[in-house]
């Protein structure tokens, strides 16, 4: 018989594990967070020193369910205090993206490294699985919904694996350096793929469950920059959002109508620079949103951002102008302009909201001579119902989102979520129409390694049927996921 290699998706694992071992350093400086983290001080394992691998794996959960492993006091952290307990919620800090939360030390511990090596090291192998299950009113998908598509059934969203090392920004005193790799499997591909990463699964094959390498990124991290610069060179998040595209950084399971259609990754350079405690300044150079540097559709693209956070750390503002070019019609050539508000109520009750406007120009037309690019739908250039025989339209979209959240425990919490969005052009979704969108969700954390997040949600398209291949106005969904990190 003759012998075939393995799936290249394999040898991608295979290779993230051996980079990721080669490169560890068995010091143990402290090491800043990082908002694409599971959610920060996992307590540490006291597994014996004379356990083998998968006796100190084992011993990791037991203790952790049973609240039995020690906990390590909290670690030195520059700047502010934290808002919020993590867990529950997924971070600690309000969230910005592009760069890891400066100040603040790595205090994450997890169950594979701690069978590999007694968690001894600063590079960092781990990640998760994500099951997920969907009951819902439409037949075969749940679309625009996120990230539950497929309706009616069990899968698997996400298998991830991550290999990092994480920049020390406590000190002040040296130039210190990180990196981050990402393998992702499942359904959720289609939700973080760019065109020249393997897109072909999912643009030419329109694959369910596919293979995307979604983040791969060097930090470098200057402390003689005001309070601390951090360079990242690569392939990553792009800035603004309340949501992410990795499992445990998301208040809900589904995602907000708003999430499902603004840009997934960026490729390009980023540089965040902490002025001081309440004012950070971002400014980066891309290849443009959802797509790889040495595709057709990549052009220079610019991105700035602006974040402030009251003394009190009880609000914060974050203000982006992301992915900005000509504007012109591309692939994913989004541009995007992206306000987020942080509100903290009490100890237990905060709010994030988030608004955008984005667009793009010269749309070919629906039912016109262009053809539009794959895998990106066209635009009604039309005003009102009389068609006027546009081969190219600017095509906006406007939507804004607000979760509430309830701390109950220490392991539990409660999130509502409101959502609305204008396709004014239908590029987007495929429908010309306004969407509403309400969700309500249960967060309920197994020791600090096990999330399960039921959830119940309704939304509705206000203007036409867009829901099950444009039958349905209305969508109903009862689902949840359950996150097992390792």
């Amino acid at each position: 018989m003759r012998r075939t290699k393995p799936p290249r998706h394999a040898r991608y694992y295979f290779c993230l594990i051996l980079c990721a071992n080669f490169l560890s350093n068995p010091s143990q400086g402290q090491q800043s967070g990082n908002q694409t983290d599971p959610p920060p001080e996992a307590p540490k394992s006291n597994s014996s020193d004379t356990k083998g691998f998968f006796a100190r794996w084992a011993d990791f959960y037991r203790q952790d369910w049973s609240a039995t492993a020690v906990s390590s006091p909290a670690p030195a952290r520059r700047g502010l205090p934290s808002p919020l307990d993590s867990p529950p919620f997924p971070n600690s800090d309000w969230s910005y993206g592009g760069s890891p939360v400066m100040g603040e030390a790595d205090t994450n511990s997890y169950p594979l490294m701690t069978a590999i090596n007694k968690a001894r090291s600063r590079a960092k192998i781990y990640g998760w699985i994500d099951p997920t299950v969907n009951f819902s009113t439409s037949t075969h998908f749940n679309s625009p919904e996120a990230n539950d598509l497929y309706s009616n059934r069990l899968e698997m969203n996400q298998f991830v694996l991550y290999a990092e090392r994480l920049p020390d920004s406590v000190q002040r005193d040296h130039i210190d350096w990180g990196y981050h790799l990402t393998a992702l499997y499942g359904t959720d591909y289609r939700f973080t793929i760019a065109k020249g990463y393997f897109s072909g699964q999912l643009l030419n094959d329109h694959r369910q469950y596919g293979f995307d390498p979604t983040l791969e990124y060097v930090d470098i991290y200057i402390p003689q920059v005001g309070q601390g610069m951090n360079v990242r060179v690569g392939r990553f998040i792009p800035v603004p959002g309340i949501e992410a595209q990795l499992a445990p950084n998301n208040y809900i399971f589904s995602h907000s109508l708003l999430y499902a259609i603004d840009p997934f990754t960026d490729t390009g350079l980023m540089a965040t620079v902490k002025v001081n405690d309440q004012w950070l300044v971002q400014l980066g150079i891309t290849g443009g949103h959802d797509v790889a540097l040495w595709t057709p559709d990549a052009k220079p693209s610019g991105t700035a951002c602006l974040s402030y956070t009251t003394k009190s750390v009880n609000d914060n503002f974050y203000l982006c102008a992301n992915g900005i070019n000509d504007g012109k019609y591309a692939y994913n050539n989004l541009q995007q302009y992206d306000a987020t508000w942080y509100h903290k109520f009490s100890k237990t009750v905060h709010m994030a909201t988030e608004s955008w406007y984005m667009y793009q120009r010269d749309v070919p037309a629906v039912g016109g001579t262009i053809q539009p690019e794959t895998g990106a739908n066209a635009a009604y250039c039309f005003t009102g119902e009389r068609l006027l025989g546009e081969q190219r339209c600017t095509a906006p979209e406007y939507a804004v989102v607000n979760f509430l959240q309830k701390e109950l425990s220490v392991r539990n919490f409660l999130s509502f979520r409101s959502d609305f969005l204008d396709d004014k052009k239908g590029q987007r979704t495929g429908y010309a129409t306004k969407y509403s969108e309400n969700t309500i969700a249960w967060c309920h954390w197994f020791g600090t390694t096990v999330q399960l997040r039921p959830e119940l949600r309704f939304e509705r398209a206000w203007d036409r049927k867009a829901y099950d291949y444009g039958r349905r106005q209305n969508h109903l969904t009862v689902a949840s996921d359950l996150i097992f990190h390792f």
